[in-house]
């Protein structure tokens, strides 16, 4: 595993760092325009091409979308355990963003016989990518679902890649039945964004897309920003795991891995002054690295040997910078006063405090939404929310004795502007 010390480190490596798999995702731009073209003119049938190349799974037109039957009996199939995991953690996010929801209307008084306020309403459609890849995400289906639910969208539907089969996994189809979604697309990648941007015979054209992807999903959503709302940048996977001399070097090891394990993409970060900590971290887990599957021990390997491992800084603030400067999207504070620490961050999609919030508990249950900004967005956005499915509108209303009062005014400003017709309308009245 790569150990940077971040003063002694060279201004290209930091880019390298700091940038994570943004490298990557450049690369895919061209194949994503193609690919999101091809969507455009064959419709469903460049869908199940690029699913047969790209998924390896032979799709039929009429096979594209799941039905009812399908949702109840996946939902059926899953052991109670599973089932009951996934119904407390929709409980939990539920009420999460439950408490996130503004009022649907208000009003102020800007001045005498002038009043200003907003009128709050929800989207009229959205798609929701759920991502698959390296395993089934019902927790994404969740943190995507619920506040859509609850925002009061009207039609939502996911796009999400088939398993090896050709299908969707149970866990899935459960977590779409307990959210209450019924329409799904057994289709993901570049050809789900241009599908959802465009519209297929089969897939219904939307106003926007939101959820995490791969390098080939951001491209897509890049290419086709002019199409299709594509919300906030999620891409892969990163975290840091912020450490002083106090940190519990086994937990910290526990947890450096959590992000890691999502992909060769992905950046998981432990940032610490300590190099002796460091040292410890890194051995432990050398050794918890053997405890897990071929498949996951390999991507954290790979991890820590590029986008992530370990940053040495010579002090607490400035592992406070790096963290700021990085912008994560998960991020721990793994010091002996972490509540001290939580005002200084300023840039993270979310941030968890102490040694038994690991980012596993936000990821599934615990309740705010681990859907959050990436490659360093997290500057400028915010996690998934209501909002992504609220918009706003403002209302104005004067009175006559309202208008009247101001009307000089804004005819003046109107002439300073050059808006003759502007000026008229007030002035003529």
């Amino acid at each position: 595993m790569k150990i940077r010390i971040w003063n002694e480190t060279s201004s290209a490596e930091k880019s390298f760092v700091l940038r994570r798999a943004e490298l990557d995702i450049t690369q895919y731009a061209e194949l994503a325009q193609s690919v999101s073209e091809d969507v455009r003119e064959q419709g469903d049938n460049a869908m199940c091409k690029y699913t047969e190349k790209f998924d390896g799974v032979t799709l039929k037109k009429e096979d594209i979308k799941i039905t009812q039957k399908e949702i109840d009996e996946g939902y059926c199939r899953l052991d109670d355990k599973t089932k009951n995991a996934i119904e407390y953690a929709a409980g939990n996010i539920k009420k999460f963003h439950a408490q996130q929801m503004p009022s649907q209307m208000w009003f102020t008084q800007i001045d005498n016989g002038l009043m200003a306020g907003e009128k709050i309403t929800p989207i009229a459609d959205v798609c929701l990518y759920v991502p698959r890849g390296k395993g089934s995400f019902p927790s994404v289906l969740l943190m995507l679902g619920i506040p859509a639910v609850v925002a009061g969208v009207e039609k939502i539907y996911i796009t999400t890649p088939p398993n090896e089969q050709g299908n969707i996994d149970d866990t899935l189809l459960a977590a779409a039945k307990i959210t209450g979604i019924t329409e799904i697309y057994k289709v993901g990648g570049i050809q789900a964004v241009a599908a959802a941007a465009f519209g297929t015979d089969t897939i219904p054209k939307a106003h926007k897309i939101i959820g995490p992807g791969n390098a080939y999903v951001t491209a897509a959503k890049r290419v086709l920003s002019s199409y299709i709302d594509t919300s906030l940048p999620a891409g892969p996977s990163e975290a840091i795991i912020l450490c002083d001399e106090k940190a519990d070097p086994f937990k910290a090891a526990l947890d450096w891995m959590i992000e890691a394990e999502h992909g060769p993409d992905s950046a998981s970060l432990l940032v610490t002054h300590s190099k002796k900590l460091a040292e410890k971290v890194a051995s432990i887990a050398k050794k918890q690295l053997l405890k897990l599957p071929q498949k996951r021990r390999e991507f954290i390997e790979t991890n820590f040997d590029t986008y992530g491992g370990v940053i040495i800084t010579g002090s607490l603030d400035e592992s406070i910078d790096f963290v700021n400067e990085y912008a994560p999207e998960h991020m721990e504070i793994m010091t002996e006063n972490p509540f001290d620490i939580l005002p200084k961050i300023k840039n993270a999609g979310e941030i968890l405090l102490g040694e038994h919030t690991p980012i596993t508990l936000c990821n599934f249950l615990l309740g705010p939404n681990a859907i959050l900004p990436t490659g360093g967005f997290a500057k400028t956005y915010s996690s998934v929310s209501v909002f992504d499915f609220l918009k706003r509108s403002s209302i104005g209303y004067a009175t006559k004795e309202g208008f009247e009062a101001v009307r000089e005014k804004a005819g003046i400003i109107a002439r300073a502007e050059g808006f003759s017709a502007h000026a008229l309308a007030v002035e003529e009245r």
